[in-house]
């Protein structure tokens, strides 16, 4: 920027000369980040009311955590061990229905969904190995990129979004994503104004008015990663002008009660939602890393159920008849604390300071919603069974398959965490080591991958399952 040719020597002086610039020259930074999300569509709402027809008897499902590279190749190693061998033995692939991500989760979880199996033989060189980073902005002695980080962040859809769209994700839509049907994938971005989970599915689009199918993939995982200040927040456009479907039924029950806005997630994300439809309120809804709200991808799974309404929910009630097992893995690739400046009198640095409160907030919300989301699958799993069990005959057997024998509380869910602590020592700490980046070395990523294929394959909870799903093929 021509405004900005001289610029004193010193980096705080810099810092305090752009923002002086910025505010009196009228330098402005510009974004790539205009809203690429359409009004809704009567053939949207027509499609997120059908139900879907991907629960079976036995269902897996994953969340899988931030975590960069690292959590992404985990991820992918976690899937190759749910595959199986090359015989095919211990192949539950099939099993996987439900997929929830956050920040380098979801480089896997979208590209499995688009080109589900056959995906997994070259997910590695297409996605692991690329260098997202290439074309980021990183230097701040630079008086454009200072001027940048001032004005809300480094980069924007210019690079990591544009990568993502041209070499990962090829212009896919969320309308290709859905041709697959299965696994379902919850893509998720933290609500910057409303500080709430945003994810990218039917439900929270019909709440924003806004059409789904035709946004960009590489628009949802770019926002699920956009840590702030390094990226831009990612822009969707509220159309309170163009709704055409009311806000969920329990939504006003749950705001009616200013007290529990303020204390309980799932009113917090009501409150948000009505945001979204209030022009006064919100014209454009700004995202970022979905870590910030929970690091794991489980919050929007709990206010899924919570606003559902039924007692199976956000399953459907064919869903409710069918199942029988559910085994959910939540997939951890994050990091413990780590530095040594526990060590030492002095210290940590103010950078040390700034990473480790974000760190501190981000570990605090995960663990509130871990532990929220065990309970919840109990009561859930529970409620299941009371609904199960007083249904009449005709309503089972019209959901139940032919010849299936029906037992109404022959229903089992079991939630498990595979982490680098099912590792030994020495491989759980390379692990740890590396560093949250969008690229890593190939002996990195391939360590990565073999850490998660053998954490999982030493799941009591997958072996049980696999037990069960051999017994049933016999």
């Amino acid at each position: 920027m021509q405004c900005l040719r001289h610029m004193p020597a010193s980096l705080a002086a810099r810092v305090a000369a752009l923002a002086t610039a910025s505010l009196l020259l009228g330098c402005a930074t510009t974004f790539d980040n205009q809203p690429l999300n359409r009004p809704i569509t009567p053939e949207f709402v027509r499609q997120a009311a059908a139900p879907r027809d991907i629960v079976g008897r036995d269902v897996i499902g994953l969340s899988l955590s931030g975590g960069g590279m690292r959590a992404a190749a985990f991820s992918f190693g976690v899937l190759q061990a749910l595959v199986g061998d090359a015989a095919g033995a211990g192949d539950v692939y099939d099993d996987i229905t439900f997929i929830s991500s956050v920040s380098g989760g979801s480089l896997t979880a979208a590209y499995v969904a688009l080109h589900g199996r056959a995906g997994l033989a070259h997910l590695r060189e297409r996605v692991l190995l690329q260098d997202l980073e290439r074309d980021l902005r990183v230097d701040l002695l630079s008086p454009s990129n200072l001027l940048r980080l001032l004005a809300g962040g480094l980069n924007d859809r210019s690079n990591l979004a544009q990568r993502l769209d041209t070499e990962v994700f090829h212009g896919a839509t969320f309308a290709d994503l859905y041709r697959r049907n299965k696994p379902d994938v919850w893509i998720n971005a933290t609500d910057l104004y409303n500080r709430t989970p945003f994810p990218f599915t039917p439900q929270a689009f019909l709440a924003l008015c806004s059409d789904l199918p035709s946004l960009r993939v590489s628009e949802a995982v770019a926002a699920s990663m956009a840590v702030p200040l390094v990226f831009a927040p990612v822009v969707l456009h509220t159309f309170p002008d163009h709704c055409l479907t009311p806000l969920p039924p329990r939504l006003e029950a749950l705001l009616g009660d200013p007290a529990r806005v303020a204390t309980d997630p799932v009113a917090s994300v009501a409150r948000a939602m009505r945001h979204y439809r209030d022009a006064t309120r919100m014209r454009f809804l700004k995202l970022a890393d979905g870590g910030l709200t929970d690091n794991q991808g489980l919050s929007s799974i709990l206010v899924a159920r919570a606003l559902s309404g039924t007692a199976y929910g956000p399953l459907n009630e064919a869903d409710a008849v069918r199942i029988r097992r559910l085994l959910f893995l939540i997939v951890d690739a994050g990091r413990p604390p780590a530095g040594d400046w526990a060590l030492r009198l002095d210290g940590p640095s103010g950078v040390d300071v700034g990473v480790a409160a974000a760190d501190a907030a981000i570990d605090a919300a995960t663990r509130l919603s871990s532990a929220a989301f065990h309970a919840m699958t109990a009561e859930w799993r529970n409620s299941i069974v009371r609904y199960r069990c007083a249904l009449d005959a005709a309503t089972v057997r019209r959901h139940l398959p032919a010849g299936e024998a029906w037992q109404c509380d022959d229903v089992q869910f079991v939630v498990e965490t595979i982490s680098a602590e099912a590792l030994d020592p020495a491989r759980a700490q390379r692990l740890r080591a590396m560093p949250t980046r969008l690229a890593l070395p190939a002996a990195d990523v391939d360590a990565a991958i073999a850490a998660g294929r053998d954490a999982t394959l030493q799941s009591a909870a997958l072996r049980a399952h696999l037990a069960r799903r051999g017994a049933q093929q016999r």
